[in-house]
């Protein structure tokens, strides 16, 4: 199970758009879905046209006199989809919380005991979620660090403008801070949504974004789209009003990009696995050894044997430490040729008095890595 928040603090970036769209996108490719409204404008709650008794507020709270466990509060809203709902009630937990002790990680502890217990109601249909996403209110207070501390991954909808860029590093900024008092790695991807591309402004702010955050930036671009404010106006989402508009084509690529990622990273964690087994296996017949040599003044310095065919290159450059060049190499059992080349000048290890001449007439030092 992933659990991704969507934030950004300032309004009108398609947030909540993308919380509701995105949710309904990767139903729609088979995955069940809860979303959370943890915003108390309840924007994702009324854009799904859902009206309850008891939401969000009921399963945080320890002072409601309607206490409710998560799968009190979840309503089904479509196949695949659940929503947890929100309500104005939400804005006053912030104030409740504020002298409670680990206030940070409410959120945090609901969901980890949501997970252990399964937490699907009996007609959200049988397993786990796959995707729990939570819609972030537009600010930097408790629940949106809240959401934070419970997540695994935020998605940071931005706009091509200046204002929009300003925000998300301060946003950024709250994320490491969680990373630090909080011991909690997070991930964060940005999402350019609202793009209008009629506008040669948009395309120049958008090459910005590419060059600050490319290594955090989804391929995928939402444009802006009628049909997306049409539907919530309907009380839908976008698949439930018009599934072949720009909209949804563009919230459906962002599911598969985020659904292929994901598959991209079990694999890759299942090839890492079977990674280190096979070199705990292998190594106990490895052993690593340390060679020196001192030479301040050198600018580059490499080790070279017949363990790695006497090749100079960056995987025998040695690295320099107060004065002088060390490396660590794993070697099997067995005897090994060796010399230092410094500064393009062959020589042996002056520290070895174990040497022997090679067929060139200059001496090679010796090492044997013993049983």
């Amino acid at each position: 199970m992933r659990i991704v928040s969507i934030t950004n603090q300032k309004g009108g970036c398609g947030k909540t758009t993308t919380a509701v769209n995105l949710a309904a996108s990767l139903a729609c490719n088979n995955r069940k879905v809860l979303l959370i409204d943890l915003d108390p404008q309840a924007h994702a709650t009324l854009g799904l046209n859902v009206k309850a008794d008891l939401n969000i507020y009921n399963t945080l709270s320890k002072i409601t006199g309607n206490k409710a466990k998560l799968t009190d509060i979840i309503q089904q809203v479509g196949e695949n989809f659940a929503l947890a709902p929100s309500g104005i009630i939400l804005s006053t937990l912030e104030q409740e919380l504020a002298g409670e002790i680990g206030r940070e990680s409410r959120l945090w502890e609901i969901l980890s005991n949501f997970s252990r217990d399964s937490g699907i109601p009996q007609n959200a249909g049988k397993g786990d979620y796959d995707y729990i996403l939570i819609d972030c209110p537009p600010n930097l207070g408790i629940l949106t660090i809240n959401a934070i501390r419970a997540t695994e991954e935020v998605i940071i909808p931005v706009e091509a403008s200046r204002f929009s860029l300003e925000g998300l590093d301060q946003l950024l900024g709250i994320i490491d801070l969680v990373k630090d008092r909080l011991n909690h790695d997070v991930s964060y991807r940005v999402l350019v949504a609202n793009f209008d591309s009629r506008l040669r402004h948009s395309f120049e702010m958008l090459e910005r974004i590419k060059s600050n955050y490319k290594d955090n930036l989804f391929s995928t671009i939402v444009h802006v789209n009628v049909k997306l404010k049409e539907a919530q106006a309907q009380g839908t989402h976008i698949f439930g009003y018009d599934k072949y508009c720009r909209g949804a084509k563009d919230y459906f690529t962002l599911a598969r990009e985020i659904i292929t990622e994901g598959s991209a990273s079990a694999s890759s964690e299942k090839l890492e696995k079977k990674m280190k087994q096979i070199l705990k296996e292998k190594l106990p017949a490895l052993a690593e050894m340390a060679f020196c040599v001192s030479a301040p003044q050198a600018k580059d310095v490499y080790l070279v044997g017949d363990f790695n065919n006497w090749k100079l290159d960056d995987a025998s450059r040695m690295l320099q430490e107060n004065g002088a060049w060390k490396k660590k190499v794993n070697l099997r059992h067995g005897k090994y040729r060796y010399r230092f080349v410094i500064d393009g000048n062959w020589t042996e290890d002056s520290l070895n008095p174990v040497r022997e001449m090679n067929p060139y007439g200059s001496l090679d030092s010796l090492v044997e890595v013993g049983s």
